[in-house]
């Protein structure tokens, strides 16, 4: 009982953090409710006994990609007003529909094919054994069955943040919060008729 009531507590918690995140309309409340959502997540992979993701939800997401978007926060004026263009209103609401009707169907279909895929290919057994903490057996699968992906995804990242800090250094004498809306205009105007 006090399981299912945590469950739903944590999951309205969580909901309601999600929610903030996309109808707020300032930016660092919306930093704020997404690392809240992301902490908000992790008790219910610890009510499933998954010690390790738990953590790593906490570690990982409200960690370091909370902190990404901070970072990259500072380097913006977070009170100037954005101005979207959208050449279509139809065309973006059968977008979004369209997209949405898409997640929903690999929402319900994926765990149908999932849980019939691994029942043909276990037998039906769990490949977890029992008395084996959660992490080690992770460790264990990562680092000898899926090692050269490991490895990969490792290579991918560095090269990712070498490329970062590149673009990063480009035009580091010019701060865009320095500079009023109209020039900042002018020159997307500028930049657009060039491409033109």
């Amino acid at each position: 009982m006090m399981e299912i009531f945590a469950f739903y507590f944590f999951g309205a918690l969580s909901l309601a953090m999600f929610c903030v995140v996309v109808t707020t309309q300032n930016l660092l409340y919306a930093l704020v409710a997404l690392a809240a959502g992301m902490i908000f997540i992790s008790p219910v992979f610890f009510l499933l006994g998954a010690d390790f993701i738990g953590i790593a939800q906490i570690i990982v997401y409200t960690g370091a990609v909370v902190v990404v978007y901070a970072f990259s926060l500072m380097f913006f004026d977070s009170n100037r007003n954005i101005i979207e263009k959208r050449q279509s209103k139809i065309v973006l609401y059968c977008l979004g529909t369209l997209f949405t009707l898409l997640l929903l169907a690999v929402m319900i279909i994926a765990p149908i094919l999932t849980y019939e895929q691994a029942q043909t290919l276990s037998g039906g057994v769990s490949p977890l054994q029992e008395g084996v903490p959660d992490g080690h057996m992770i460790g264990y699968q990562l680092f000898t069955q899926y090692l050269i992906p490991f490895e990969l995804a490792a290579i991918m990242l560095l090269v990712a943040m070498i490329a970062g800090i590149i673009l990063a250094g480009k035009r580091m004498d010019r701060s865009l919060t320095l500079i009023s809306d109209q020039q900042i205009n002018e020159e997307l105007h500028t930049h657009e008729g060039g491409h033109l």
